[in-house]
């Protein structure tokens, strides 16, 4: 069980996330039946002024970072930046976690549990802008770029912003109960856990390609992607042999022109779930997917949740996805 949390406060620290901890772990809720927590927001030199990235905003530690010594959870917002982390910080993170803390990072703050080694040969996340350069900095760490946060035991990491909400009910669930979870959820206003990952956040851009002949090709499939499409047919279009416009197709796409056309689809769909009050079937035949459980099983593989669940979270529409 948790009872004692402390948060590391650094100089540009980012506002949301900082104030999903307090919010979460810093506010008592004893009347709703929420155990109280010992909350401490630690700092480098208590008491002086530090910058936020909220312009005009600066905020003060009122404990130093000896107050993580002894806590049950240390938290990480991000700091601001993604290296050049004081050197006493990191001492201070990596002390914690050796003394039996368990670390949870928010967004960005990853790369700050990256710098003390903590994320060496875990599982991790961070946000989706940031995984790739996550993952090359921290090579032996196993960043996962699809999920709002990661379990490890006693090492929790989020993703970008609003997952740093998920993470911290997860971690209070985990350690102190669903009931507990659900009332700090509810006094929140929030869910008390999200489906998905955070793959359903990012958009897709369509893969570049420099290739005359392709480019043609492509362009004329993503204008007809209602039509069925053989690689035969493409090669032919494409005045190339079968097996050279496949070699050529996967050189400039990196995949192949199946898993290329699907993910083209899948982008349509979205945008149809988003702007239109279509129905699953009239969109899996606009798409080309010709059925509404193959549109459900290409979505959600690509996107991570259902045509249905991204419909009500970024349709402009209030329609249900009837068939």
């Amino acid at each position: 069980m948790i009872s004692k949390v402390a948060t590391l406060l650094l100089d540009r620290v980012s506002m949301f996330e900082f104030g999903v901890v307090c919010e979460v772990f810093g506010i008592d809720r004893i009347e709703y039946g929420v155990p109280a927590f010992d909350f401490r927001i630690c700092g480098i030199r208590p008491g002086e002024p530090l910058t936020s990235v909220t312009p005009g905003l600066t905020l003060s530690a009122g404990y130093g970072l000896d107050a993580l010594r002894d806590a049950d959870l240390v938290v990480v917002p991000p700091p601001g930046a993604q290296s050049g982390f004081p050197e006493e910080a990191l001492d201070a993170v990596r002390a914690a976690a050796e003394a039996g803390a368990t670390v949870l990072s928010l967004c960005s703050g990853a790369f700050l549990l990256g710098e003390a080694g903590l994320l060496d040969g875990r599982k991790c996340t961070t946000h989706w802008g940031y995984v790739q350069e996550l993952a090359d900095r921290f090579p032996t760490a196993v960043v996962d770029p699809d999920v709002l946060f990661v379990d490890e035991g006693n090492l929790v990491t989020s993703a970008g912003t609003a997952a740093g909400i998920d993470a911290c009910l997860h971690v209070v669930r985990r350690e102190l109960g669903s009931a507990v979870a659900n009332t700090i959820a509810r006094r929140m206003v929030v869910p008390p856990q999200r489906d998905g990952g955070q793959r359903q956040f990012i958009e897709q851009p369509v893969v570049a390609c420099t290739s005359d002949s392709l480019s043609v090709t492509m362009a004329w499939m993503s204008e007809n992607l209602d039509l069925p499409h053989t690689v035969d047919e493409l090669a032919a279009r494409s005045s190339m042999s079968t097996r050279t416009f496949a070699r050529k197709f996967a050189a400039e796409t990196g995949t192949t022109p199946v898993k290329w056309l699907t993910t083209q689809r899948v982008l349509y769909a979205r945008q149809l779930l988003e702007g239109t009050d279509l129905g699953l079937e009239a969109i899996s035949r606009r798409t080309g997917f010709g059925s509404g459980a193959l549109l459900r099983h290409h979505f959600n593989r690509v996107v991570g949740v259902a045509p249905g669940d991204y419909r009500r979270r970024f349709g402009c529409h209030t329609a249900e996805l009837t068939q």
